[in-house]
């Protein structure tokens, strides 16, 4: 469909990346995705000459993966703020479970290019010259146990052990090195798959689920082994998958929370940062969702025409013309805020309650327009034949990944 961009101010730059975004999602995501998805097993997701590896490879081919990285270690520096949105809403329009691989696979090299390190950067400098995606990040803090636990850590009572318990994987300082034990569950984004972990694991038992502490672990350690990857209903071609820690010995540079004061609200800052990425991304999956209902209407005959000139389903395709066009909104102005107020050293913070309130709305957003476009396609909705119920079981999914809806409203709440 013709669509008109409201946004008047964006440069052409940013318009000229958005549309090789677009480009590579539909010619590269969005049928990478597709079969990826229909794959009965997971395991086939990741095995060798899996159209996975060359979708990966094809992102770092476009530098897509520098933004964000310092000059001087290969990267293009930072992107203006609505460049950075409108690429991730597109590559999320061809396939969010590819989008949110590739976006946490950056993760544990973006500390690292932070650090004064001199191993750490040259980790970060080898990111950026990766073009064959020998090295894969992932980004770990859900555990069996503690799952929404870890969401809720700055509220009230959360430093009581003794009432709400403390995170199953520890790091206990033994000399120049740290000793990690302990599981993270099966959520895990590119689990199965990473060479490098950003892990959020407990420093001090006695402070409950505050006393926590942030590490950049290669998952090559002696100690370090992984569970399956998960089989799940939605976003199938996104790996996921646990990671044991038993007796790993980590360098204490790799910690780059060693304060267990600081442990938490670095934990949020995350946080805020993931659900606000969630927002932009599943904006893109609700214009995708929307894109097909209305090309299906102005195909699909019924009662001697398109059904698109049946009154209900207009109507219908307005009212989801409306939710799409308000998430976006809302999506982009929360997204360029956090994004430009990101940098506590200089007394800048990003709005938590906005975060959580976009990831939210966001996510709700892209299945309420998803649903009803699979019911505007009627039976046909319930065939694999049609992207439409793979698109509706992915956003399904976003409800409870990076923070269940309702624990992060209860959060959200807190910040007001």
């Amino acid at each position: 469909m013709a669509y008109r961009e409201l946004d008047m101010t964006i440069s052409k730059e940013a318009l000229a990346m958005q549309k090789e975004a677009k480009r590579f999602a539909m010619e590269v995501l969005r049928p990478a995705g597709i079969a990826l998805d229909e794959l009965h097993n997971p395991e086939d997701v990741i095995a060798p000459g899996s159209i996975l590896w060359d979708t990966i490879r094809k992102y770092r081919e476009m530098d897509l993966h520098l933004s964000g990285f310092p000059e001087e270690l290969g990267g293009v520096g930072e992107l203006e703020p609505m460049a950075g949105i409108l690429v991730n809403e597109e590559l999320a329009y061809g396939d969010v479970g590819l989008a949110i691989s590739l976006g946490v696979s950056a993760m544990p090299f973006s500390l690292a290019a932070n650090m004064p390190d001199p191993e750490l950067r040259e980790l970060a400098k080898a990111y950026c010259e990766d073009r064959r995606g020998k090295l894969i990040g992932c980004w770990c803090m859900m555990e069996p146990d503690h799952g929404s636990d870890w969401i809720l850590s700055a509220q009230p009572g959360f430093d009581d052990p003794e009432k709400v318990g403390v995170p199953s994987v520890r790091a206990e300082k033994q000399g120049n090195e740290y000793i990690l034990n302990g599981q993270k569950a099966a959520w895990v984004s590119n689990g199965t798959i990473a060479t490098h972990g950003v892990v959020h694991l407990n420093l001090d038992p006695r402070l409950g689920m505050r006393g926590d502490g942030l590490a950049i672990v290669p998952l090559n350690l002696p100690g370090v082994t992984r569970g399956k990857p998960l089989n799940k209903i939605g976003q199938r071609p996104l790996n996921q998958g646990e990671i044991f820690f038993d007796n790993v010995r980590l360098p204490e540079k790799y910690m780059i929370v060693s304060d267990p004061s600081l442990g938490t609200p670095m934990k949020d800052l995350t946080l805020i940062g993931a659900n606000t990425g969630m927002g932009i991304l599943f904006t893109g999956v609700a214009q995708a969702a929307f894109d097909e209902a209305m090309n299906y209407a102005r195909n699909r005959v019924q009662g001697g025409k398109p059904i698109f000139d049946h009154q209900s389903v207009r109507i219908r395709l307005f009212e989801m013309y409306k939710q799409v066009e308000t998430i976006r909104a809302f999506s982009r102005r929360v997204a360029l805020f956090n994004v430009t107020n990101n940098d506590p050293m200089q007394g800048l913070f990003p709005s938590g309650a906005h975060g959580m309130a976009l990831k939210v709305f966001a996510t709700e957003t892209a299945f309420k327009v998803a649903s009803e476009a699979l019911q505007i396609f009627g039976g046909n909705g319930l065939s694999r034949e049609y992207p439409i119920e793979k698109i509706f079981r992915d956003a399904r999914s976003s409800m409870i990944e990076d923070g269940e809806n309702n624990v992060l409203s209860l959060v959200g709440a807190s910040y007001l």
